[in-house]
């Protein structure tokens, strides 16, 4: 079987992350003094911290204490996190299934370092992946590509033939652009909202075998190479 590779983002397709980064910013804002909703957050879900600093609080948290109070953010979110590690339904059987048919597994998460360790040993599965992308690794953020194709550098897979799972519209933006196979799963966004912007959608990780994900792989590669 010639090579194939999965690249998952890590919040809300690996872990059922929403809730504590909801928290987690929430109680942020209470300490700051400009409280958020989470009307607020939905939109900035998986977007780097200082793009979401800028939407929250333009002109409250002076520039240079960005750095503190995110860090102060992502302690608080993975004390919430590790209090009852929230691993997506079917997420640990999927990536056993795909290591066992010979694909190499990567994340591409615009979370920082601590955080992606965090998620993949809570998952109990850190040995199967063969490489993890973190915020400190790329200066763009999705919909930009850059994640997914260091992703694909680091496992040496080439981006045709890398299928990316992804919950948000940028990520599945940003998949496409680095010309790879596009998975969406619900949850952060519906269903209708997805369609149309991956090459399946999914209410669950328990819809995707590695038969499917290969599949989905070939025929991406095959209309790609059809001339345009």
């Amino acid at each position: 079987m010639k090579r194939r590779a999965v690249i998952f983002d890590m919040d809300g397709v690996l872990i059922d992350s929403y809730h504590p980064h909801l928290e987690a910013w929430i109680r942020l804002g209470r300490k700051l003094g400009h409280p958020i909703t989470e009307e607020q957050f939905i939109p900035t879900f998986g977007r780097r911290n200082p793009e979401i600093f800028h939407t929250f609080w333009p002109g409250v948290v002076p520039e240079a204490d960005i750095p503190k109070w995110s860090d102060w953010k992502e302690a608080t979110y993975r004390e919430i996190l590790m209090s009852d590690f929230p691993a997506m339904d079917g997420a640990v059987e999927l990536l056993d299934a795909l290591k066992a048919a010979g694909f190499a597994l990567a994340v591409g998460s615009s979370g920082p370092p601590l955080n992606v360790s965090v998620a993949v040993e809570g998952l109990g599965r850190a040995r199967l992946f063969d490489a993890t992308v973190n915020s400190t690794e790329v200066v763009e953020g999705k919909p930009h590509p850059q994640v997914f194709l260091r992703a694909a550098e680091k496992i040496g897979v080439e981006p045709r033939a890398c299928a990316v799972v992804e919950d948000s519209l940028a990520g599945l933006e940003a998949a496409r652009r680095a010309g790879m196979t596009p998975i969406g799963i619900t949850g952060t966004f519906t269903k209708d909202k997805l369609v149309g912007h991956a090459a399946r959608v999914v209410e669950t990780l328990r819809d995707l075998t590695p038969e499917i994900i290969a599949g989905l792989i070939d025929a991406h590669a095959a209309k790609s190479a059809l001339p345009r």
